[in-house]
């Protein structure tokens, strides 16, 4: 008894120093020959500091303290962003009445602006003459950003023709099949394919535009989870599930450690299966989509990290990025 105990105790030992040996990332010797890239979302805004972190929030007040003056989803931010050392900056889109794609996150309007009423059921015209920054407020009640960002909602073309130096997330509000093939016929002309590094959001605009241009990378909640949870699975033998190949995976920080072979190995295989990682904030359960926003979690992104960083305070974590060897 006691050495069939002894050779089951000498398996098991193998085959745990088998596992390490195959999911270890030690052994990654070109890490430095990789970039770790950023994401901006919004671009450069004002930061949420209010509890309610459900889906219908309304996240323009409270703010943190105001710092700046850039609104989210407007010209200006984005450039700011890519000043920062973005290389991706996701938007927001609405379909409008008219036929163009407003660039504005909320599904109302009540929450942002002076305006009321659904944000795809208006005109552009409408649209593009509200004030952007009428309700942000830091918790003082004045509305120091009041005035400030009227006539500012650009359209995807206006993005587009602004010839920035980076690309753009596209992330659909809608569940319409025919918005995704509205930006498929957009993204036939060259340059503003070039423009576009991926779209997401809701499943049937996201899937007729990546199944309409070739190429286009296209994710939502269910296909992030479904490869992360398959990959949890069987990802100690090195297989990468399906779910995964040719997309983006979306990674919380708290569960980062628990994937086989991270951080370097895990994303070798990924990006042998073509798909991008996207470091994200800790996950708490809220369906809230935080991000890696402070000098603490920054510190927690692995040295040579060969993927993307989301943010939404580029202004931050991009000159952190800078300053690292």
């Amino acid at each position: 008894m006691k050495r069939i105990l002894k050779w089951a105790a000498v398996v098991v030992l193998l085959a745990v120093a088998g596992l390490w040996v195959g999911n270890t990332s030690l052994f990654i010797t070109d890490r430095a020959q990789h970039d770790t890239r950023l994401i901006a979302h919004r671009g450069v805004h004002q930061i949420y500091a209010g509890s309610d972190r459900s889906a219908r929030s309304c996240q323009a007040a409270p703010v943190e303290p105001i710092e700046h003056g850039f609104i989210e989803n407007t010209l200006l931010s984005m450039q700011e962003a890519f000043r920062l050392g973005a290389d991706v900056v996701e938007i927001d889109v609405h379909l409008t009445q008219d036929n163009v794609f407003a660039v504005f996150h909320d599904w109302t309007l009540e929450c942002r602006t002076n305006g009321t009423g659904v944000t795809h059921k208006q005109t552009f015209e409408t649209l593009a003459g509200l004030d952007l920054g009428y309700r942000i407020d830091d918790g003082s009640g004045t509305f120091p950003l009041r005035g400030q960002g009227a006539g500012m909602m650009p359209s995807l073309p206006d993005v587009f023709d602004a010839d920035m130096d980076g690309r753009f997330l596209i992330n659909f509000k809608s569940r319409r099949a025919e918005d995704g093939l509205a930006l498929a016929e957009m993204l036939e002309t060259p340059s503003r394919r070039a423009q576009v590094y991926g779209v997401y959001g809701g499943a049937p605009p996201t899937y007729a535009a990546a199944d309409a241009v070739p190429g286009l990378r296209g994710f939502d909640r269910a296909s992030v989870k479904a490869c992360l949870m398959g990959y949890i699975a069987t990802g100690w033998t090195g297989r990468v599930p399906p779910p995964c190949h040719g997309s983006v995976v979306l990674v919380p920080q708290n569960y980062a450690p628990f994937l086989w072979g991270w951080p370097h190995r895990f994303t070798r295989r990924m990006a042998a299966a073509g798909a991008d990682v996207v470091l994200i904030g800790d996950y708490d359960g809220s369906g809230f989509t935080s991000g890696v926003d402070t000098e603490a979690a920054f510190a927690d992104v692995p040295a040579d990290f060969d993927g993307y960083i989301w943010t939404n305070r580029i202004e931050l974590i991009g000159p952190l990025l800078a300053k690292r060897p």
